[in-house]
C-alpha cells in the first residue's frame, strides 16, 4: 500500500500540462471597444435587478483586452506549460454570424497566441464559455435548432482563423451550467425561466453543435493541424448521505446521470442520454399529463454523429456532495421534479469564501476513477478547479495552498494508484476576475487584481509562488498546514 508520504517523492509524468483558466467575458472588459458586438452577460449585467452583486458587470473587468501583456508576465511568473482562455464570439463575429467579421477581434486573439507560442506555451482555446451574442440569443440562441449549424459555422470561422497555431480545441464549457442557470432557473444570462423544459431543449441543441463541431473540425482541419477537440464538462462528487440507504444509493445515481452524464454518455458512449434520466423524465411528464417525454430524442442518425466525439475528456471540478432522496410531486413540470434529489452539504466540510463551494479534496479522486470507469479510460485534463476568497482577500491565501496541494495528492493518487490517465490540470483563475452573479466579491485567482485602480494592479498570491514551484519542479511538496 503507498503512503501519502510516499506519493511526494513521485513526479507528474513527463509532459504533464500545468496550466491556469480564463473566460472572456470574465477578464477582458472592453465590451464595445473596436466594434465588439454585445452579449447575453452585457445585457443581464446592464439590466440591474440585483441579479449580480451591487449590480456589477463585466465592461471592464481585468481590462485584459487592453492589458494582455500584464496577463502574460502573470503566466510566465508561474512557469505554466499551457494557457486555458476563451474567445468572446461577438468579439469576432459581432452578430454571431460570418456575415461581418470584426479584424480587431482576430488581431487581439493572433496576438494572445503568437505571443504564448513565443514564451513556449500551448493555448488551450475555449469556443463558447457563457457569452452568446446578443443577435444570436434573440433568435432563440441555444433554445433553436438553427443554433447548431450556426455554432458550427462560427467554429469553422476559428479552426480557419487560428487552427495553425493552436491545437487544444474546447467547443463549449459547462453546457449543464449554461442549461440549467441560463434557461432552466434564469439565474445566469440569458436570464430565461422555462422550468421542465428549457435545460432539455438548450442541451440537446448544445450536444448536437458540439458534435457537429468536432466532425468539421476532423473532416477538414484534423489532418493539417493536427490539433484535438473536447467539451468541457463540469462535475461535483456525488455520494449518498446515509451509505445504508437504497434509495439515497438510487438518488445518488440520478443526481449523476442528470449532471456529467447527461452529457458526457452521448458524447463518449453511444449518443443517447442515460437510461435512467430518460426513465425518470418520461415518468414525470406521463404523470404531469404531457404527450411524451420533456426531454427530447436523438434520431439514429443524429446518434451515430454525437457518439464519440471527443478527443479526450475536460473536467472541471469544484466540491462534492452528499445526495439523499427528496419527493417533489408538488414541484411542477422542472428539473428537481424529474430528478428528485436533495444536495447536502456535509457540516464537517469547511466553506472555502461561497456558500456552494464545500472544499473536499478527496472528491476529486473519486470523480477522475469514475470517468476511467464508466467512459472508457480517456485523457482527462482537469480544465479548471478552483477556491474562492471572499474580498477583501488576504494575499497571504495559505489555506487556499493548501487545498490545492490537498487537491493534487488525489490526483496523484488518482494517476499512480488508481492508472487514471490524467494529462494536465489547470488552476481556476488566472487572475481575480468577474465571477458571474458573484460580480468581483469571489476571488478566484491566482493573482489580487485591484480593481479600485485605473492600472488594474495584478499581484501574486502566496498561492501563486508555491503553484510556481510545482510546475517547476512537476512534484508536489510536502504539508506545512492542514485545512480547517
Amino acid at each position: 500500500m503507498t503512503s501519502d508520504l510516499e506519493l511526494y517523492s513521485y513526479t507528474f509524468p513527463n509532459g504533464f500540462a500545468w496550466g491556469t483558466s480564463t473566460a472572456a467575458y470574465q477578464i477582458e472588459g472592453g465590451w464595445v471597444a473596436d466594434g465588439k458586438g454585445p452579449n447575453v452577460w452585457d445585457t443581464f449585467t446592464h439590466q440591474g435587478g440585483d441579479r449580480v452583486f451591487k449590480n456589477q458587470t463585466g465592461d471592464v473587468a481585468c481590462g485584459s483586452y487592453t492589458l494582455w501583456e500584464e496577463d502574460l508576465k502573470c503566466i510566465k511568473q508561474l512557469g505554466l506549460t499551457h494557457y486555458r482562455f476563451s474567445l468572446s464570439w461577438s468579439r469576432l463575429l459581432p452578430d454571431g454570424t460570418t456575415g461581418f467579421i470584426n479584424q480587431k477581434g482576430i488581431d487581439y486573439y493572433n496576438k494572445v497566441i503568437d505571443d504564448l507560442l513565443t514564451k513556449g506555451i500551448t493555448p488551450m482555446v475555449t469556443l463558447y464559455h457563457f457569452d452568446m451574442p446578443q443577435a444570436l440569443e434573440d433568435q432563440d440562441g441555444w433554445r433553436s435548432e438553427k443554433i447548431v449549424g450556426i455554432f458550427n459555422e462560427y467554429a469553422e470561422f476559428c479552426f480557419n482563423t487560428f487552427g495553425n497555431r493552436v491545437k487544444l480545441w474546447i467547443t463549449i464549457n459547462e453546457p449543464f451550467v449554461v442549461a440549467k442557470f441560463g434557461y432552466e432557473n434564469g439565474l445566469h444570462a440569458p436570464g430565461i425561466k422555462e422550468p421542465g423544459t428549457g435545460a432539455y431543449q438548450t442541451a440537446h441543441n448544445m450536444i448536437k453543435a458540439h458534435a457537429k463541431t468536432w466532425h468539421t473540425y476532423h473532416l477538414l482541419f484534423k489532418e493539417k493541424q493536427h490539433g484535438s477537440v473536447s467539451i468541457a464538462l463540469n462535475a461535483d462528487w456525488s455520494e449518498p448521505l446515509d451509505p445504508t440507504s437504497v434509495i439515497d444509493e438510487k438518488a445518488t445515481e440520478r443526481r449523476l446521470a442528470f449532471s456529467l452524464d447527461w452529457f458526457a454518455k452521448p458524447i463518449f458512449i453511444d449518443g443517447d442520454y442515460p437510461p435512467l434520466m430518460k426513465l425518470c423524465v418520461a415518468a414525470k411528464s406521463k404523470e404531469q399529463g404531457y404527450p411524451s417525454s420533456r426531454l427530447p430524442e436523438f434520431t439514429k442518425e443524429e446518434m451515430q454523429m454525437i457518439k464519440g466525439t471527443a478527443d479526450f475528456f475536460c473536467l472541471n471540478y469544484y466540491t462534492t456532495r452528499k445526495i439523499r432522496h427528496q419527493e417533489y410531486a408538488q414541484a411542477g413540470p422542472s428539473f428537481k421534479a424529474d430528478e428528485e434529489v436533495e444536495e447536502i452539504k456535509d457540516p464537517s466540510w469547511p466553506i472555502c469564501g461561497i456558500e456552494w463551494l464545500a472544499v473536499v479534496p478527496w472528491g476529486i479522486r473519486k470523480l477522475l476513477k469514475y470517468v476511467k470507469d464508466i467512459y472508457n479510460d480517456p485523457i482527462i485534463y482537469i480544465t479548471e478547479n478552483g477556491f474562492a476568497q471572499s474580498d477583501p482577500a488576504s494575499l497571504e491565501d495559505t489555506l487556499r495552498w493548501e487545498y490545492f496541494r490537498q487537491i493534487l495528492l488525489e490526483i496523484l493518487k488518482g494517476i499512480y494508484l488508481d492508472k487514471v490517465n490524467v494529462k494536465g490540470y489547470f488552476v481556476w483563475s488566472l487572475l481575480d476576475c468577474f465571477e458571474w452573479t458573484e460580480g468581483y466579491n469571489k476571488r478566484f485567482g491566482l493573482f489580487h487584481v485591484d480593481f479600485n485602480s485605473s492600472s488594474l494592479l495584478r499581484t501574486a498570491y502566496t498561492s501563486a509562488s508555491e503553484y510556481a514551484k510545482v510546475v517547476a519542479s512537476n512534484r508536489l511538496p510536502a504539508p506545512e498546514n492542514k485545512l480547517e
